[in-house]
């Protein structure tokens, strides 16, 4: 008789896989980054010389089974080789809005204070808004981007909210739609139910926000404490 012990990956377990997969990646060296696990939610510290580093460095350890969130705290410090004016930097944003087909660059404004860059004014969908951020947050010399964008008023239909999201999730293994309660009030979409990761939590926020008419997402998702089969 063969009997099955399920047991939930602990916080050193998840520390270790947070630690190989920053080592996997091309880009990061994770010698510059802390990582430290409590209850499955991780804090991210360290100084890197590169914004996209940042956000890669965010993005991987969401990927990771059993992250319930992630507390980042990296800092973005550049050496004098490296060192932008904010003139040079905010010309340089201004030529990524407009070079970036999908966003609607004579709608929106500029400011940039000591490298963080300040987007403000008004598009009609949540990707064009994210969109906008995601043209210059690799930039050389942004620090940090504060997107102020606002969303056009537009109605919100439900069923094209389901369908963002469902299309979302087309190619990914063990995602089941029918398992997420979706609800609006007014331009508010809120997501409640189960997914296998962080990952799958925010791809439905950024499938959400695809949606014409919403203006904000309540990203309310639970995400599955994966547990390891013992024999």
């Amino acid at each position: 008789m063969t009997i099955i012990y399920l047991l939930m990956k602990t916080d050193a377990q998840i520390k270790q896989d947070v630690l190989d997969e920053l080592a996997w990646q091309p880009n990061i060296d994770e010698t510059e980054i802390g990582v430290t696990v409590k209850d499955g939610i991780v804090n991210l510290s360290g100084t890197v010389n590169n914004y996209s580093k940042k956000i890669a460095a965010e993005k991987a350890v969401k990927s990771v089974d059993g992250v319930k969130a992630v507390a980042e705290n990296i800092e973005v410090k550049r050496g004098h080789a490296y060192k932008k004016t904010d003139k040079e930097i905010a010309k340089a944003v201004v030529d990524a809005l407009e070079w970036n087909a999908s966003v609607p660059e004579e709608n929106l404004t500029v400011k940039v204070e000591d490298g963080w860059v300040y987007l403000n004014g008004e598009v009609e969908w949540g990707y064009q808004r994210n969109g906008a951020r995601q043209a210059v947050e690799n930039l050389l010399g942004v620090k940090n981007v504060l997107n102020n964008i606002s969303l056009l008023h537009n109605t919100i239909k439900l069923d094209e909210v389901r369908d963002k999201i469902k299309n979302s999730f087309e190619i990914s293994v063990g995602i089941d739609i029918n398992g997420i309660a979706i609800s609006t009030d007014g331009y508010t979409v809120t997501l409640k139910g189960k997914v296998n990761s962080l990952k799958d939590k925010e791809d439905a926020e950024t499938a959400a926000y695809r949606a014409p008419g919403v203006y904000n997402v309540k990203n309310e998702l639970k995400v599955n404490i994966p547990r390891h089969k013992l024999k």
